[in-house]
């Protein structure tokens, strides 16, 4: 199976339930010691045991689909535990052993089933880059739909499912996104860490001998002014933006469009005096102390980064660290 396939079990299990195949999710809802996959990991299964993804990486991935046709055919979800032996955990590359709960879920229109609906309201919010948290009764099944905003604001925060009282959370945030602004030396180290990290990154740069194919094979180049490339691209709390250029006529465009945005990260290369500048611009243009307390600058976690790799591996980690921990 691709590996995209991983991040799209939402959407095949419409898919399979619309086609007619069945479908069944399984979802990792709680771990203790050392669990094969996060709490939120996903597994589809079609009325016929077809499956894709994975729950445990491959310890229990077989008591799941029989559990999960069953349930398909009596219509009523169940929660089950499984222990991971030590030999088993040993097989998919982990130390040591652990215990998970995996809540399985019908696909369809029985009183206890996953709604049809519900399931294409989250399939629907991922393709619109919408924040979604769904929430289940594990006693009684109820369900709801809760965007960003209305609750779980921790939980969206950190990007973390789990059991919260009751209920199992499962967030469903947009995929991540880096932005560059510059289509510099540190741009091309800077790219394949954020794409490694979990990111779709987005190169801009309207100087195509810059932002050519060529010094960036395969990459989502837009070769537009930067707040129009911006625009088009979409900035929302799961986009990070990086800019790198230190040209104020390239910069500061990009700059206002993320400071205007919801961007959770936004980074400018200079040095300080150079920011210095930056701000006293941005000030003049109408932004406040809060706004521009907003930007990384100079850009990165001081490490002491001197090659464009290495200042790119301190950009990367100043951006984890805004994510993870606020």
């Amino acid at each position: 199976m691709d590996t995209a396939d991983y991040d799209r079990i939402p959407e095949i299990a419409l898919e399979w339930h619309r086609d007619g195949r069945g479908a069944a999710l399984a979802t990792v809802v709680e771990t203790w010691g050392s669990a094969p996959r996060p709490i939120g990991s996903q597994l589809v299964v079609s009325r016929e045991g077809e499956m894709m993804g994975s729950v445990s990486g491959g310890c229990v991935e077989g008591a799941v689909v029989a559990e999960a046709v069953e349930a398909l055919a009596g219509g009523q979800p169940r929660l089950l535990t499984f222990g991971v032996s030590d030999n088993d955990a040993f097989a998919v590359g982990l130390a040591c052993g652990g215990t998970i709960r995996v809540l399985v879920e019908p696909v369809g229109d029985q009183l206890d089933a996953l709604p049809e609906a519900t399931l294409a309201e989250i399939v629907a919010a991922r393709a619109e880059r919408r924040p979604l948290a769904y929430a289940v009764d594990l006693s009684t099944w109820a369900r709801r739909l809760v965007p960003r905003g209305e609750g779980f604001a921790d939980r969206f925060r950190g990007d973390k499912s789990g059991v919260e009282g009751e209920e199992f959370v499962a967030i469903f945030n947009p995929p991540l996104r880096m932005i560059v602004v510059g289509a510099v030396h540190i741009a091309q180290a800077l790219l394949p860490m954020a794409r490694a990290c979990g990111y779709d990154p987005v190169l801009i740069d309207p100087r195509e001998a810059f932002g050519s194919s060529l010094r960036f094979p395969g990459e989502d180049i837009r070769h537009d002014w930067p707040d129009e490339a911006m625009a088009a691209v979409g900035l929302d709390t799961r986009t990070a933006v990086v800019t790198l250029t230190h040209d104020p006529k390239l910069d500061d465009p990009a700059i206002k469009a993320a400071l205007r945005s919801e961007v959770f990260y936004l980074g400018c290369l200079g040095s300080s005096r150079t920011h210095a500048k930056r701000v006293t611009r941005l000030a003049e243009a109408g932004f406040t102390e809060a706004d521009l307390s907003r930007i990384h600058a100079p850009i990165g976690l001081d490490i002491g980064a001197k090659s464009p790799a290495e200042i790119a591996v301190s950009i990367m980690a100043e951006v984890t660290e805004r994510l993870r921990l606020g």
